[in-house]
């Protein structure tokens, strides 16, 4: 069965680059513009990824992580933050909201998708 992966960036080049790069391997692709919009997607549909930015209007990525993190049903859930933030304590914050890995932008297409390989087992 494919696997779907959600991604959340305010940057619509930055969803189209991913849609692109995720679903020449088969994944379906799921898109939301903000935490918010991914949240009320995310009720709709079923998901085995989430791959989000951190600077976002609306509802940020740690917002967003917090929120996916305090329902039973994602708990589990793999989430990887995309992000310009490198710095060590933006990737300690992510990590302590919940996220599962951290890719710094501009990504690599094939170190992307081997994370992503990785963390859907």
């Amino acid at each position: 069965m494919k696997k779907t992966v959600m991604t959340v960036d305010d940057s619509s080049s930055m969803r189209q680059m991913l849609v692109f790069a995720l679903s020449s391997c088969g994944f379906d692709v799921v898109e939301a513009a903000n935490g918010q919009e991914a949240l009320a997607s995310m009720e709709q549909k079923g998901i085995d990824l989430l791959i989000t930015d951190l600077n976002m209007p609306v509802m940020n990525g740690l917002d967003l992580i917090k929120a996916v993190r305090s329902q039973p049903q994602w708990q589990y859930l793999p989430i990887l933050m995309l992000t310009t933030e490198s710095q060590d304590s933006m990737k300690q914050a992510g990590k302590a909201a919940g996220a599962t890995g951290w890719i710094v932008k501009p990504f690599d297409q094939d170190k992307l998708l081997s994370v992503v390989q990785r963390v859907l087992g």
